[in-house]
């Protein structure tokens, strides 16, 4: 028998719905089974933080942060930078990964979000590894681009933040990253609703971003700078390996 919210095949019948795995029972599983076991006393301190905010829906999954901890060790990431961190489950995630000398630009829109998981990652002795620049970020990424001297020098950017300037994001991240190093745009499958027809009813937040990033889909595939993959991870995430 189908649960409330799901159809008699077990997929949910909203498209806005934010797993894009077939049921909520089969992402709980992943939960409990690998990523819940595994992850940080810290980090489960701070998803519980992020729990408790109004728009807690903005959050980096848990299995979404455990994936991107690994691949920071992966490509053996020193020089990060993060674009959107809201309460900063990721960002905890990133400094826990990075070496002890290793360092994260983080930017958001305000700093009220950033401090209220701030003392978390004070108390793990981390917050020494970050940068915080408060307000938009395409002028602090001109002004980075202007100034030249960080010219090819980050190993690894994520951008979760402003989706409706991914591209203008891409045209100065792309000379930011190092030959080699990745960019990761977050939500790029925006609930399933880059799929969704016309007719299909959405959440007015979902319709509203969901034309801001099918642009960004097609464009990025189409750089002869990258090499692309697209993931079905949380929300969908584009990573973009530079290549020159």
């Amino acid at each position: 028998m189908a649960t409330n919210g799901e159809n008699q095949n077990g997929r949910h019948q909203e498209v806005g719905h934010k797993s894009l795995l077939q049921s909520d029972a089969l992402y709980q599983y992943i939960l409990d089974t690998s990523v819940y076991p595994k992850e940080p006393e810290p980090m489960k301190e701070l998803r519980e933080i992020t729990a408790k905010h109004p728009w807690n829906i903005m959050t980096t999954s848990a299995d979404e942060g455990q994936f991107l901890s690994m691949l920071l060790k992966l490509i053996n990431a020193k020089n990060t930078m993060e674009i959107g961190v809201f309460i900063g489950y990721y960002l905890l995630a990133t400094t826990m990964a990075l070496p002890d000398d290793g360092k994260i630009l983080a930017m958001n829109i305000n700093r009220e979000n950033y401090e209220i998981g701030l003392p978390v990652i004070e108390k793990v002795g981390l917050a020494h590894k970050i940068e915080f620049k408060e307000g938009h970020a395409l002028p602090v990424l001109d002004q980075m681009l202007e100034d030249g001297k960080y010219h090819e020098t980050y190993d690894f950017i994520f951008v979760d933040a402003g989706k409706e300037n991914y591209l203008n994001y891409h045209k100065i991240l792309i000379d930011l990253v190092k030959i080699g190093g990745l960019i990761g745009y977050n939500n790029t499958l925006w609930n399933g609703s880059v799929v969704a027809p016309s007719y299909v009813p959405l959440r007015k937040y979902v319709r509203y971003y969901r034309d801001f990033l099918l642009e960004p889909n097609k464009a990025l595939v189409a750089d002869p700078r990258i090499e692309i993959c697209q993931l079905s991870v949380g929300d969908g995430i584009t990573f973009c390996h530079h290549i020159g």
